[in-house]
């Protein structure tokens, strides 16, 4: 009997033995969509995952962390959850069945016919329960958001509502993990721009693909409110890192991965315009990506958008030319970069004040402070960003990328 190919997720540490499992779906389905989750390198799955959009979960029992019986039995805690077929060293694949896997494999010695005989039955079975559980009233619950239903798109909890969006956190039955999930507010006394900021953002971002900028899953309309699907960051952003004190050697690597991404975002004409902590989030892997691109401009179109003089940033970030409501290019956000590297390396930022004007005052007027003594080798670096005439920064991502090596 045929069946469309099915989306299968493979829970494994071991890169050899995914490959295995892929050769022997493929020889099932040539066309058989495969996601891999290594433990060791994304951790483990959000509490509120329940790999929704996947047909059947293969989970080898050797983990780095020798977990693999834990797993099987977490999975089977989740709501919804698909089946498990479980890969064991030895007869302990019983023990997994006990504990809610499906079935169960001895992973040194896969018999193929049965293999694909047990997948094919337990991908069946799924799909049917999938389609009666969407058709019934129950499964209508899970894609609301407040007063919203975005099909495709489960919720899982509240991030931030309020201003011209709502923020969500949801799985994404398409991409297969936990999204961020934007929506378009429905306020009445918002203008035409708001709606014109939101799709700008997604249709810039749909231009960048960057390792270090925040990848995009999805865009859609909903209900009339127009929502982005974008990816999640359980770990949080850098202001949280910033909390315990960085090794010089770390800042760097942060600020080169940074000047990586606006090197890229400027390539395509776009500024930024509000690079700070809260908008550079960490992965499970070390690296860093950059999100927020709402108040972001393209250099050919920002006259549509944004009126002649208008303020936008945060003031303890926000270049001097930007503060005033001056033109502004990349050395702009070169400048927001310059405030952060030297909040990572001294703990507090060069400018405080009680006021948001009195701070912008100080970053075209006050000298930037100097580094504590341990550090005052990278002092070249900060001040070079912290210019207050753009000339006097470095002109470019790319330029501050060839002098990033001088103090590594």
């Amino acid at each position: 009997m045929h069946i469309v190919a099915p989306r299968i997720l493979i829970v494994t540490d071991q890169f050899k033995y995914s490959r295995l499992l892929e050769q022997h779906l493929t020889t099932v389905w040539a066309d058989v969509e495969i996601k891999v989750h290594e433990p060791s390198h994304s951790g483990s799955f959000h509490p509120g995952f329940t790999a929704a959009g996947f047909d059947c979960v293969l989970l080898d029992h050797e983990l780095t962390d020798d977990r693999g019986l834990a797993w099987a039995t977490d999975f089977s805690t989740r709501t919804g959850f698909p089946p498990v077929l479980y890969f064991a060293a030895n007869d302990d694949g019983r023990k997994a069945v006990e504990a809610g896997a499906a079935d169960w494999f001895m992973r040194d010695r896969i018999h193929h016919r049965r293999f694909a005989s047990v997948v094919i039955d337990h991908v069946m079975r799924r799909r049917q329960l999938q389609a009666l559980f969407r058709a019934g009233p129950e499964g209508d619950k899970l894609y609301r958001f407040g007063p919203i239903t975005i099909r495709g798109q489960r919720y899982v909890g509240d991030l931030a509502v309020g201003g011209s969006s709502m923020v969500y956190l949801a799985e994404s039955e398409k991409a297969g993990e936990l999204v961020v999930l934007k929506v378009l507010g429905d306020n009445e006394s918002e203008t035409g721009q708001t709606f014109e900021r939101f799709l700008q953002e997604y249709e810039l971002l749909l231009r960048i693909r960057h390792p270090n900028v925040v990848r995009i899953h999805e865009m859609g309309i909903a209900d009339d409110h127009a929502y982005i699907a974008m990816e999640y960051f359980p770990i949080g952003d850098l202001r949280a890192r910033m909390r315990d004190k960085m090794s010089p050697e770390q800042v760097v690597v942060y600020t080169e991965q940074v000047a990586r991404a606006l090197a890229e975002v400027h390539e395509v004409g776009v500024l930024h315009r509000d690079l700070k902590p809260g908008n550079i989030m960490l992965r499970a892997d070390g690296s860093i990506a950059l999100i927020d691109f709402g108040l972001a401009k393209h250099v050919v179109r920002s006259a549509e958008i944004t009126a002649a003089g208008e303020i936008f940033g945060t003031p303890y970030y926000i270049s001097p030319e930007q503060g005033h409501g001056d033109d502004v290019d990349a050395r702009s956000d070169l400048y927001s970069l310059g405030i952060i590297v030297y909040e990572m390396m001294m703990g507090k930022r060069p400018f405080t004040a009680g006021s948001p004007m009195s701070i912008i005052y100080m970053h075209r007027n006050s000298p930037v402070p100097p580094l504590s003594p341990e550090l005052k080798r990278y002092e070249p670096l900060v001040y070079k960003l912290l210019a207050k005439e753009p000339n006097d920064r470095y002109q470019s991502a790319a330029e501050l990328l060839d002098a990033l090596p001088a103090f590594q």
